[in-house]
């Protein structure tokens, strides 16, 4: 692995790519990656990712990433039409 990203810094060099355009680029796959192998959920993405979900969510709308084209396109049903799966707690 650390050969292969040897290889890229030094093609990535040679073609006078930028420093901020090289670490924007490898931070925008590196999050694709992880939206992906979740589903576009940015709470586990976020946790895998070792940091905030409210720093991840920033960094997306930085990189101006999508994430809706990760999920399966279908909404959660309204509150109303989910079965209750808990009961309520008496407040004391």
């Amino acid at each position: 692995m650390r050969d292969q990203l040897e290889a890229l810094v030094n093609q990535m060099y040679k073609s006078n790519i930028l420093y901020d355009e090289a670490v924007r680029e490898f931070k925008k796959r590196f999050i694709l990656s992880v939206l992906q192998e979740n589903k576009g959920n940015q709470c586990r993405a976020a946790r895998e990712l070792g940091m905030h979900r409210n720093t991840l969510s920033r960094t997306i709308s930085e990189l101006k990433i999508d994430v809706r084209q990760f999920r399966d396109g279908g909404k959660r049903p309204p509150r109303s039409a989910r079965p209750v799966s808990y009961e309520k707690k008496a407040v004391r």
